[in-house]
């Protein structure tokens, strides 16, 4: 027998709270995979030795990169367009204030990041000489001229600075998550999780 929710208001967790929409679903969970693995393959290739092998990750974290861009944009107009189910006034009643600017808060961030991430890579890029081209097919205009110093002095940090602050976030708005879910027993996960 599972045991009871730690706050009253959340004592019946009903399956018929508003959900999100297959699409943003969908989005959602893409994205998360890809920027794991994107994130993932961005440390493993930072430590290898110049290879054919680091050519290769470069290249797959650039088209991730590019992918994770286009479908952020993608995510984005589908959010403008189809605002997200509201938060079930139970759960709302139960938050403590700082846990819903917190909530708000990360949503805003993320987004930020889905963007600035993907934005610096391609200008560190850029800026070294060094042409995107997605999928080795569809060529990227440069989005900075060429200045290596500039590149490796201020556009890799902010690449790596951001990669690292989305990554933290993440697992924020992950731990949080989870803690809805197994702790507060509230429903709140299922709205994002397909049935």
């Amino acid at each position: 027998m599972p045991a009871e929710p730690l706050h009253p208001a959340l004592a019946h967790a009903p399956s018929d709270a508003p959900r999100y929409g297959a699409v943003a679903m969908g989005l959602h969970w893409l994205l998360a995979l890809l920027i794991v693995a994107a994130f993932s393959v961005g440390l493993y290739m930072a430590g290898l030795a110049f290879s054919p092998m680091r050519l290769k990750l470069i290249n797959w974290h650039k088209w991730a990169g590019i992918t994770i861009l286009t479908l952020s944009a993608l995510r984005l107009l589908w959010r403008l367009s189809h605002p997200p189910p509201p938060l079930p006034a139970r759960i709302v009643e139960a938050m403590a204030g700082w846990q819903l600017v917190a909530h708000r808060g990360t949503h805003l961030l993320l987004y930020l990041l889905f963007f600035a991430v993907p934005l610096f890579g391609w200008a560190y890029s850029s800026g070294l000489g060094i042409p995107v081209v997605w999928f080795g097919v569809v060529p990227l205009p440069d989005l900075v001229p060429v200045d290596k110093d500039f590149a490796e002095a201020v556009l890799k940090p902010m690449h790596k600075g951001s990669a690292f602050t989305l990554a933290a976030v993440v697992l924020l708005h992950a731990a949080a998550a989870l803690k809805h879910h197994l702790i507060d027993r509230d429903g709140l996960l299922e709205r994002m999780w397909p049935k």
